[in-house]
């Protein structure tokens, strides 16, 4: 029955709202009994009627106990004539109550103020009361009731008539509100929960944001679920088309020069040295690329085996130029590296030149001869900066954000000719560097050539001990 958001909200609200009224009048009823509020509203009430106007004769002492006894029948309530000291000078109930401790103080407006005090036996009594000239004070007493009696006056009759009454209107009122509250909670988040089932059977959906400030956010971290959700999605087919296609040509050729020894096609010794040939390129070329594919899994699942140590960057950074010299002799350009002394990180040494031998490679490759390749490194507060510049065509803007993704690559003009990889060198030294806790980005200017960027961490005493600890 109630299963439903909406349903327990308003369960909640309604049990929430019952308890406030149930307190609210078990406390105004509590304080109505203890106050004895019955009592003293009656006691003022009389005061208004009977205290206002001089209408006793209270100068003759003879007088008084008829005076007590007249006001007693009229109002019904104990009433006593007090001297100047406060002692009772008349009582109209004496022979059936104790008598009346000293009454010192008598109220200054007995239509506003309510006294106490207490008989020779204990029992209290509230009272009210007015002096006059002669000094002599007529006070009216009524005895201070038990709860029971107090919750059977008519006063607090009428105030529980008008508690039910205005605890009806606000329960009401509250519900309302409560559906309203409930209703702009529920009803975004019903959405949600419908979005959420479109998106587990495939289909990209984004909800609006609205409600309370935490049902939106739910909304907002949604739309962003289903977007990177869509893109995962989107790469992973990606990633099955890239796959199947650069497998494809490999494998055609394989297949065919292997046909072609089998079915006699290739009948010389040249021909067959030639398909062999042919088949034995093709399948490294896959294995390279299968290889790559694990290692990229790898990186990307966090179970690379990386040899972390203290690693003498400028020295590595030195053998990377000096293993791409006659590389770059041989592309007829220039290669220049900027790299003093640089302090120490901490990381796998054979993974960084898997990095930077990429980075090489490929600025020599996109670089037409006569041109400039740099490798500039240089300390950046507690980075260390090392920047791969070329000269060649560059990257246009639009592609730059992809360069880093698997099998992602440019147009055959920027490929490096027919000895191209399969577009996985970069999105392999991206996740190698972010194993390091670096960066890696990438500048270009068509026309004017493109620089990569590795930011490292440089290390402290800390990674250091903790490193040759392990």
């Amino acid at each position: 029955m109630f299963s439903s958001l909406r349903s327990r909200l308003l369960l909640g609200f309604f049990v929430v709202i019952g308890v406030v009224l149930l307190t609210s009048a078990i406390t105004l009823l509590l304080f109505v009994a203890r106050s004895n509020l019955a009592s003293r509203l009656e006691l003022r009430s009389t005061a208004a009627r009977l205290l206002q106007q001089p209408v006793f004769e209270l100068n003759r002492p003879g007088l008084f106990d008829e005076v007590v006894a007249r006001v007693d029948e009229n109002t019904g309530f104990r009433t006593v004539i007090i001297d100047r000291n406060g002692n009772v000078l008349a009582d109209s109930q004496s022979d059936q109550f104790p008598e009346l401790r000293p009454i010192r103080r008598i109220p200054a407006d007995p239509l506003r103020e309510v006294l106490s005090i207490r008989d020779l036996e204990g029992k209290e009594w509230l009272y009210t009361g007015r002096r006059v000239e002669s000094g002599v004070a007529l006070v009216i007493l009524q005895a201070r009731q038990p709860l029971r009696q107090l919750l059977n006056s008519p006063i607090t009759g009428e105030l529980l008539r008008a508690l039910t009454q205005a605890g009806g209107v606000a329960l009401v009122l509250s519900l309302l509100l409560a559906l309203l509250i409930s209703q702009s909670v529920a009803s975004p988040l019903g959405k949600i929960s419908a979005a959420a089932h479109k998106l587990a059977e495939g289909k990209q959906i984004t909800v609006r944001p609205e409600g309370p400030k935490e049902v939106r956010m739910l909304g907002q971290a949604f739309n962003e679920m289903s977007d990177k959700v869509h893109a995962s999605q989107q790469s992973q087919r990606d990633f099955v088309a890239n796959v199947s296609h650069e497998l494809k040509t490999p494998l055609t050729s394989i297949q065919g020069f292997a046909q072609a020894i089998l079915d006699g096609t290739a009948d010389t010794p040249e021909a067959q040295h030639q398909a062999a040939q042919v088949i034995f390129d093709e399948s490294g070329r896959m294995y390279r690329m299968v290889f790559d594919l694990l290692d990229l899994a790898r990186l990307d699942a966090g179970t690379a085996d990386l040899q972390m140590g203290p690693i003498e960057l400028d020295l590595l950074l030195d053998a990377v130029v000096e293993r791409f010299s006659p590389q770059s002799k041989q592309a007829e350009l220039t290669l220049t590296s900027s790299v003093g002394k640089l302090p120490p990180v901490v990381g796998d040494g054979d993974r960084l030149s898997q990095v930077f031998n990429n980075l090489v490679d490929n600025a020599i490759k996109h670089t037409p001869p006569g041109g400039t390749v740099q490798l500039v490194a240089e300390v950046k507060g507690s980075w260390v900066a090392i920047s791969v510049q070329d000269s060649g065509a560059g990257i246009p803007e639009e592609e730059l954000s992809r360069i880093f993704e698997r099998f992602y690559q440019l147009d055959k003009s920027r490929k490096g000719g027919p000895d191209h990889g399969a577009g996985l060198g970069l999105a392999i030294a991206n996740q190698i560097v972010q194993a390091h806790q670096g960066e890696i980005s990438a500048e270009s200017v068509l026309g004017e050539g493109c620089v990569f960027v590795v930011r490292l961490p440089i290390a402290n005493r800390e990674d250091e001990s903790r490193v040759s600890r392990s």
